[in-house]
């Protein structure tokens, strides 16, 4: 019998946009990591790949991809993210230059193919629906092609286990899994439910703990990230996860802490909230978007409506877990002056961790297609230049209804007001105070490794790195040691992250003041807009 032609695949994960939002490099230094977190898509993929393929996996983020890695490869697979694009067009360049095909797959170029039209192999949707075409066009011989999976179809309790061997744990803060995928809700300008639809598709809770034996196996302590878009898009299912989740942490003498995204209607659910801080969840981020009701009719997130959001925060809150929030500036529905009362409510709320960004038009969205029926929105619109930022910075990418420099003022004024030092200090003391965490049972971590990421030591390096802050941030930190002694690991995350907030703001700001005096001068040049008859003719119905 002939053995399977063998195959080197170098997957290489490009490079975030460094002046993004996200991109807190320098807190993840000061905690002793290189970059926040995992490429969890990447090391999924490599799972699904035959047993007689030999994986190496290069991060952009953490480390240098030599020459002798691109030598080595049969087969170069890459992609990710819209604020990965540019990286990812300059990967593919450099992988052809040596002479190796390159297959490109993930949101991006699912949501934008055209602009990877270069890339030899396009795998487009999610891989577990696609990738056993693409290996057996490999196998025999193609060397170029597209691939498409079937459109919210897959069966991830066929997902595997991701390939976590390949990961150096140090160099991250925390390692990320997923429980599921899609969304029931319609939010106009989220890409979620495109990519991934509206009816959420769960892993199995064996398959799920299976994950983190994998992890434990390796030796990982830490934060896990589930990166589900909303885990409790599907309720039941997640409800029927946590117990097992919960007998697992203590059976394994809880060796990991964990954070998520989710709807703000987690808030009316306390005996959901009461099972997650058993589980050991210390943290959600929730897309608020804006405090203004008639802003969130408009954009189709009817869910925010119905509640006081600032009672739900503070619920959660109760439950023990910290709140980080999501806020858009920029919607057609602003008739006046938002940035008062969206810094309100962040104040009254106390979150210290609040990714303000101008409303961006994101492929393939229900806001996009909208846009182009009004002749509105720029082209290239979804092309992401090297070095532009990310949606803080870059976003309005359509003519808005409401006066451009009205916006980017009103931005620069949210962004002034909440990340000033003593803005943020005081929400962290009382986001701390308010905080009822009476402690999780002891964590199965290095004592060491405890106290180098999160304790005194920290606290230390972080105040010696911003002399500026330096008496600020400590007299913060001694407050809300004295006020709640068991959130000292909350506390030391909060300040450390404001030594990528803070200045990133004021980043930002000098980005949109030196737009606002584009308007003002009138150099500022409008983008040509995509002709919605061209449009109609060139693209096919969306698929819902």
């Amino acid at each position: 019998m002939t053995e399977p032609a063998r195959c080197n695949v170098l997957m290489v994960y490009p490079r975030f946009s460094a002046a993004s939002f996200w991109n807190y490099s320098i807190t993840a230094e000061l905690l002793g990591a290189r970059y926040p977190t995992i490429p969890l898509g990447l090391i999924t993929l490599a799972a699904m790949l035959p047993a007689h393929w030999t994986v190496r996996l290069v991060n952009r983020n953490t480390e240098v991809l030599d020459d002798a890695d691109l030598d080595w490869a049969d087969l170069v697979m890459t992609g990710g993210m819209l604020f990965q694009q540019a990286d990812s067009l300059r990967l593919i360049r450099r992988a052809q230059a040596h002479g190796k095909p390159v297959a490109v797959g993930g949101p991006d170029v699912t949501s934008s193919a055209h602009i990877y039209a270069a890339a030899d192999f396009r795998v487009l949707g999610e891989a577990e629906g696609i990738i056993a075409e693409f290996i057996a066009a490999w196998e025999a011989g193609e060397r170029s092609g597209d691939f498409e999976a079937p459109k919210y179809k897959v069966d991830i309790t066929k997902s595997p286990i991701p390939r976590f061997d390949l990961l150096k744990f140090e160099d991250y803060l925390f390692v990320g899994v997923q429980f599921s995928r899609g969304c029931p809700f319609t939010c106009e300008f989220c890409d979620i439910i495109e990519l991934y639809g509206r009816v959420p598709r769960a892993k199995t809770a064996p398959q799920m703990l299976a994950e983190l034996d994998a992890l434990y196996a390796l030796g990982y302590r830490g934060h896990v990230d589930f990166v589900d878009d909303n885990l409790i898009g599907n309720k039941k299912a997640v409800r029927a996860f946590l117990p097992h989740l919960k007998a697992w942490q203590e059976a394994h003498g809880f060796p990991f802490e964990f954070s998520t995204e989710a709807s703000i209607n987690i808030a009316d659910d306390a005996a959901l909230l009461e099972q997650m801080r058993a589980c050991g969840f210390f943290t959600l981020f929730v897309g608020i978007e804006s405090p203004d009701p008639d802003t969130l009719v408009a954009m189709q997130k009817k869910q925010n409506t119905r509640r006081s959001l600032t009672d739900s925060v503070e619920r959660i809150y109760n439950a023990g877990m910290m709140v980080t929030a999501g806020f858009i500036v920029g919607f057609d529905s602003e008739t006046r002056s938002v940035a008062a009362p969206m810094a309100d409510f962040i104040e009254d709320a106390a979150i210290p961790v609040a990714m303000v960004g101008l409303l961006s038009a994101l492929p393939n969205t229900q806001m996009t297609r909208r846009l182009i029926s009004e002749d509105r929105l720029h082209e290239n619109h979804d092309y992401h230049p090297d070095g532009l930022g990310d949606q803080c910075m870059q976003g309005l990418n359509f003519e808005t209804v409401r006066a451009r420099r009205e916006i980017l003022e009103d931005y620069c004024q949210v962004l002034r007001r909440i990340y000033e030092p003593d803005a943020f200090c005081a929400r962290v003391e009382r986001l701390i105070t308010r905080l009822k965490w009476t402690g999780k049972p002891q964590q199965d971590y290095p004592a060491d490794d405890f106290r180098r990421r999160h304790g005194i030591e920290t606290v230390r390096r972080i105040v010696s790195h911003v002399p500026e802050w330096r008496d600020q941030l400590w007299a913060t930190f001694m407050r809300c040691y004295q006020a709640n002694p068991s959130a000292v690991r909350q506390t030391v995350s909060l300040l450390s992250l404001y030594l990528h907030l803070g200045p990133y703001a004021h980043q930002a700001i000098a980005a949109t003041e030196r737009a606002i005096t584009e308007i003002e001068q009138g150099t500022y040049r409008r983008p040509p807009r995509i002709s919605p008859v061209a449009w109609a003719e060139e693209s096919p119905p969306p698929m819902l």
